[in-house]
Order: C-alpha cells, then sequence, then structure tokens
C-alpha cells in the first residue's frame, strides 16, 4: 500500500515533535474505556442490593451502554472526521468524566440507566477518535504499527486492570467508587491532550446526515437489542419487532449511504479485501471468545471461590499476553506475511478455547492461566494487525469512519457471542437437578443459586450448589468448544480473504 502524502508532508508528519507524547494521550482514553467496561460487572451486586431494581431494570443498567455504543460508532467518528478528530474526542471525554459522577452516586435504578446510556453517548466519541488521530500522526508504516500495538496493548491491559482495580475498589469503598477512577484520567487527558494532540479533518466533508445517524443508532439498538433478548428469554414477538426494526433500518442506512454524495459511512471501503477481512476476523473473534469472557469472572468467583480480587489477578495472564504479543506484531507482520500473523494468532485462540472443553470445578489454575496466556498472545497478534490493515486500508481523510466500523464489529461480535455462546451455557445450566425444595430462582443463574443457598438448610445447599457447578461448568466447556470451532473457522477465512495483503514498510 502506498501512502496518499506528498514527501514534504510526509517527512513533516514522520518528524513531528511530540507525537509520542501525544500517543500516551490518546492511550489514556483507551485505558478509561477498557477499565469502565469490566468493572460495572463486578459492582452489579453492590448496585443491586443497593437501588434494588427489577429484573429488567438491572439488565437495563448492564446492556444500555453498549446498546448505545454500538449504536452511534459510525456515527461519531463521521463526526470526528468532519469537526475535527481532537475536538470530539476532548468534548467526549470531558462529558465521560462529568457523566461519571452521575453514575457513582445514582439514587434510583432509572437514575443509573439513563446515566449508563449518557456514558454510553460519551463513550462512542472516543475510541473511534483515538484510532484516527493514529492514523494522522504516524504515517511512517513501522512506527504506526509501533503505535497501533500500543494502542491495542493499552485495551488489553485495561480489561485486566479494570476487575483488579474494581475488585480492591468494591473491598474497601462503596460501589460508586469504580465509576469516580474516570475522573483523575479524564482530568489529565484533556489538560494534556489541549497541548499535544494535533487537530486533524476531512477537507469539504460535507454534512453530517441527522437521518443516517437515526437509521445507524435504531439499526444498531434494534438488532443487538433483539439478539440478547432473545438469549436472555427465547423468542417473543417484541424481541422480532425491535430485530426486523433494527434490520430494516440498517438496510435503509446502507441504502442511503449508496445514494449520498457526502455519505455517513462510505460503503465502498467494503469493495477493499483487506479491509473486509480485518473486520470480519474482528468480529469472529469477539464472537467466539465472549462465551469465555463473559462466564469466566462467575467461574472464578462462584465456582472456584476465589474473591474479585483475586479473581481479577487470575485474569491477568491473558492481558500480559495480548500485551507482549500486540508490540511484537507489527514486526511479525512484515516478517511473515499479514494472514499468517492473523490467522496464528485465532487458530492459537481456537486450540485454547478448546483445551479448556476439560475444564472441571476444581480444574487447577495452571491449565487455566496457561489457556489464557495463549488466548491473549493469539488476540494480541490479530487484533493489532487487523487495526493496522484497517487504518492502512482508507485514505487517513476517512480513518475516523474506518476506525468506528472496526469498533462497531467488537460489539456486534459481543453481542452476538454472548447471545449465541450464553444461551448454551443458561441453557445446559439451567436443566440441572437440584433437590426437593430448590427454588426456581436457583435455576436462572449460578448467583441466584448462590444466594438462595443462604436460605436453605446446609446439607440441601450443599448438594444444590454442587448440581449448579457441576451443571454450570459444563455448560461453560460446551461454549468454550462452540468459541473454538468459531475461532479456527476465522482463521480459515482470514487465511483466504488477506491474501496478498502486506503492510507497508515506506513512508
Amino acid at each position: 500500500m502506498t501512502s496518499t502524502l506528498q514527501p514534504a508532508e510526509t517527512a513533516e508528519a514522520v518528524t513531528r515533535p511530540g507525537r509520542w507524547l501525544a500517543l500516551g494521550v490518546l492511550v489514556l482514553a483507551v485505558l478509561l474505556v477498557a477499565v469502565d467496561a469490566t468493572v460495572l460487572g463486578l459492582a452489579t451486586p453492590y448496585i443491586s442490593e443497593d437501588l434494588k431494581p427489577s429484573g429488567t431494570q438491572l439488565l437495563w443498567i448492564g446492556d444500555v451502554y453498549s446498546f448505545v455504543i454500538a449504536g452511534l460508532l459510525v456515527s461519531m467518528g463521521s463526526l470526528g472526521d468532519r469537526i475535527g478528530r481532537k475536538r470530539i474526542l476532548l468534548v467526549g471525554a470531558t462529558a465521560f468524566g462529568a457523566i461519571s459522577v452521575v453514575n457513582a452516586y445514582a439514587t434510583t435504578p432509572e437514575m443509573m440507566i439513563v446515566a449508563r446510556a449518557l456514558l454510553g453517548v460519551a463513550g462512542a466519541t472516543l475510541m473511534p477518535a483515538t484510532l484516527a488521530l493514529i492514523r494522522n500522526l504516524f504515517h511512517d508504516p513501522r512506527e504506526r504499527s509501533l503505535a497501533v500495538g500500543i494502542w491495542g496493548a493499552t485495551a488489553s491491559a485495561g480489561t485486566a486492570v479494570g476487575p483488579i482495580v474494581g475488585g480492591f475498589l468494591l473491598e474497601h469503598f462503596w460501589w460508586g467508587s469504580v465509576f469516580l477512577i474516570n475522573l483523575p484520567v479524564m482530568a489529565v487527558l484533556v489538560l494534556v491532550g489541549i497541548k499535544l494532540l494535533p487537530e486533524s479533518r476531512t477537507a469539504n466533508p460535507g454534512p453530517w446526515d441527522l437521518v443516517s445517524v437515526v437509521l445507524s443508532l435504531v439499526g444498531m439498538v434494534g438488532v443487538v437489542y433483539a439478539v440478547k433478548e432473545a438469549a436472555a428469554h427465547g423468542f417473543a414477538w417484541a424481541t422480532l419487532a425491535a430485530g426486523l426494526l433494527g434490520a430494516a433500518a440498517l438496510y435503509g442506512f446502507v441504502r442511503r449511504q449508496l445514494t449520498l454524495p457526502a455519505p455517513l459511512l462510505d460503503m465502498r471501503l467494503f469493495r477493499h479485501r483487506g479491509f473486509s477481512g480485518a473486520v470480519l476476523a474482528d468480529l469472529l473473534t469477539i464472537l467466539g471468545l465472549s462465551g469465555l469472557v463473559f462466564f469466566l469472572s462467575q467461574y472464578l468467583q462462584l465456582v472456584q471461590g476465589r474473591r474479585p480480587f483475586e479473581a481479577g489477578l487470575a485474569e491477568l495472564p491473558a492481558a500480559i499476553g495480548a500485551v507482549v504479543a500486540g508490540l511484537l506484531a507489527g514486526r511479525a507482520a512484515r516478517r511473515f506475511s499479514v494472514r499468517a500473523v492473523v490467522s496464528g494468532g485465532l487458530a492459537a485462540i481456537g486450540f485454547a478455547l478448546a483445551a479448556l472443553t476439560v475444564i472441571g470445578q476444581s480444574t487447577g489454575y495452571p491449565l487455566l492461566g496457561a489457556a489464557l496466556l495463549v488466548v491473549g498472545v493469539g488476540a494480541g497478534f490479530s487484533f493489532t494487525v487487523t487495526a493496522d490493515v484497517i487504518l492502512s486500508s482508507v485514505p487517513k481523510e476517512q480513518a475516523g469512519s474506518a476506525s468506528a466500523v472496526s469498533e462497531t464489529a467488537y460489539e456486534l461480535g459481543a453481542a452476538l457471542g454472548i447471545a449465541v455462546l450464553g444461551s448454551i451455557v443458561t441453557g445446559v445450566y439451567s436443566d440441572f437437578t437440584g433437590p426437593a425444595g430448590t427454588p426456581a430462582a436457583a435455576h436462572e443463574s449460578l448467583g441466584g443459586a448462590v444466594e438462595a443457598a443462604g436460605s436453605m438448610p446446609a446439607h440441601t445447599s450443599a448438594v444444590m450448589l454442587d448440581a449448579a457447578r457441576t451443571s454450570f461448568v459444563d455448560g461453560l466447556a460446551l461454549a468454550a468448544g462452540a468459541g473454538a470451532a468459531v475461532l479456527l473457522a476465522a482463521a480459515v477465512a482470514a487465511w483466504f480473504m488477506l491474501r496478498g495483503q502486506r503492510l507497508d514498510s515506506r513512508p
């Protein structure tokens, strides 16, 4: 791939002073979003006890953030291309910090739901803007590969730091503290970013089409909501209606983009085989991993009896592997090939998930830790290289939209993965046979079984919990096998779709 810059412009970009310090500001935003995505799961039991939401309200507290962020990523990425990526990043970061305070001091379930939705709006501005600014900061391909590796490594580190920090805070402070940790990070990001980050935007981008924004939001929210509801409660007319509305809105969005002179998202990007292959690889990877990621914390805490802080530490090998692999990914892709590194990384994840099909209640940590390390290494290689391919496949003027497509693939993959693989776990779990007197709530979730055990006779509760945990682990092992199949299929697809793809070594 060749650069769209003129030689003089390239030299100026390559020698831009402070670009590595500016990258440090960008990864702060990535770290914050990654941490925030993981701490809510730990805080949910405490929020439930304090705010006493209904079952439906509790689901919305957990899901509305991802619904909104999935629906607005493309729109916010395109808005950043138009009004300035630095501007939208700093405004979004400021809003993220302010709304975090509202989350921390929410006094009713309704207030919490609204605060989480607003946090999703702010969060949708951050990830596309950070990756797009990297595309505009680093025009030397080798430097950009390293920068993307650092970006991805920070996201991976954040997913590990989140449970550790969140577990520590929840053991010593009230649940709102997990949101207040956003404030100092955001303050540093905004104050330093004002001085160090360069502004970049698309020349003559055309108007920001509000109809396309609405279609994108309705489409993504409708589809993701329908998938999650079908997984949690089965098919119902309301779920089917939401899914059909979402699909129709997405169809309308695509048709509208093909007719607009200045579309919100240039659909011609998908004609590039490398771009499409990288996006598909990301989506399938997250889909296959979601079952493990979503239920692993429950396994560590509710099956093996680890405290939240200890459970967070137990997941650390995945982050360590991802950080190391992310920093080496660009060099590996140039030495071997893009498809070899991406396909190899996906296959490694697939085999690690396959190893977890033998997991049991008393499985020792060496097997689990080794599998998590391999998962992290594979993800670090594949995600870093696909992000580099996505950025390199488009002109820098479309970096925000391309980055948003990449992030949307993550969100959609997570929704589909939790729906498909999550339904496997819950389906197997709910059929466990408990002793006489087992309450219905125990069949809904393992957390419900643990809570119900507290009001049962000691012997009966022990028998019930053993049956529930065994069934949960059986479901988790089956989901790991399904995830392994998805990852190995993704490795094959990436091998063919990324054929001939190269990371350029020339400025």
